[in-house]
C-alpha cells in the first residue's frame, strides 16, 4: 500500500501514524459530543481521553513487544519505534480501563456512564485507525486466494511482499465500524448503565477472537491461541457476566 505518505526534507510522513491521529481525534470529538448529551463536562472528558489514550498506547506497545519478545531481543532499538506500527489494542484496553477506574473515582465520576460515553469513541477511534494499519502493512494476513485479497509491493510495506493476503486490516476496520453504529443504537435504548460500554468489550473481543484466526503476523501463545485472543477472551467473557449481573439487579 502506501506506509509514507510523503516527505518534507530528510522528515517522513507516515500514513499509519496520520492515521491514527485522526482516529485519536475523532474518537475524541465524539466522546465531547456524547458527553454534552449525558449533562458532563467535554473537559473532563478530553482530559480523561488524553490519559487514556497515552496509557492506551504504552499498554498496547508493551503487549506488543512481549508478544514478539524474541525478535526485540536481537533489535531492542526498534522498541521505540512505535510510528512504524506494532500494537496490541488489547493490552492497550486493560491499561485505558485501569486509568478510567482511577480517574472517576479522582473526580468522583459515575464509571458506567462515562464508560457508555467512551465505548462508541473507542469504536469509531479504532475504524480509522485501522486503515493506517492497512496502509503500513502492519496486522497483515495469511495467505489466500481469495477474489479480495489483497498484495503488498511497496519494499517500506511491514507485509510479506508479492504475495495475496487476507486484508486482515480491512476487516478489523470493518468490524469497528458495525460495532460504533450498533452502540450508537443501543444507547438510545439502553436499560441500565453500563450496558454500551460492557457490549463494547463483548463485541470488541468476539471480533479480534473471529478475525485473529486470518492474522498472518502473529504466533499462538497458548495452544492455537495469540496473546491477543487470550486477553480479548478473558475480556469477553469478564464482562459478559457483568453484563447478565448487572442487568439482573439493576432491572430489579
Amino acid at each position: 500500500m502506501h506506509p509514507d505518505l510523503f516527505k518534507i526534507g530528510p522528515i517522513t510522513i507516515h500514513t499509519y501514524g496520520v492515521f491514527v491521529a485522526l482516529g485519536i481525534f475523532c474518537a475524541v470529538f465524539c466522546a465531547m459530543r456524547l458527553s454534552e448529551k449525558e449533562g458532563i463536562s467535554p473537559s473532563l472528558i478530553s482530559d480523561l481521553c488524553f490519559w487514556m489514550i497515552l496509557g492506551g498506547v504504552l499498554g498496547a506497545r508493551i503487549t506488543y513487544v512481549i508478544a514478539n519478545i524474541p525478535y526485540y531481543i536481537r533489535y531492542p532499538l526498534e522498541i521505540i519505534e512505535i510510528w512504524k506500527g506494532g500494537l496490541i489494542f488489547a493490552g492497550g484496553l486493560m491499561v485505558s480501563c485501569l486509568i478510567l477506574g482511577w480517574y472517576v473515582r479522582k473526580y468522583r465520576l459515575n464509571f458506567w456512564k462515562i464508560g457508555d460515553i467512551l465505548a462508541p469513541s473507542a469504536a469509531l477511534g479504532q475504524a480509522i485507525g485501522r486503515i493506517g494499519c492497512f496502509m503500513a502493512g502492519c496486522c497483515y494476513g495469511k495467505p489466500t486466494n481469495l477474489p479480495w485479497a489483497v498484495v503488498f509491493h511497496d519494499p517500506h510495506s511491514l507485509a510479506p511482499l508479492n504475495i495475496p493476503l487476507h486484508p486482515t486490516e480491512i476487516y478489523h476496520s470493518i468490524a469497528c465500524f458495525i460495532i460504533f453504529f450498533i452502540l450508537l443504537i443501543l444507547r438510545r435504548y439502553r436499560s441500565f448503565e453500563g450496558q454500551v460500554f460492557l457490549w463494547y468489550l463483548i463485541l470488541h473481543g468476539f471480533q479480534r477472537l473471529l478475525i485473529e484466526r486470518f492474522r498472518g503476523d502473529l504466533t499462538p501463545f497458548i495452544g492455537n491461541m495469540t496473546v491477543t485472543q487470550l486477553i480479548s477472551l478473558i475480556i469477553m467473557l469478564t464482562s459478559l457476566i457483568i453484563l447478565i449481573y448487572k442487568k439482573k439487579r439493576d432491572l430489579k
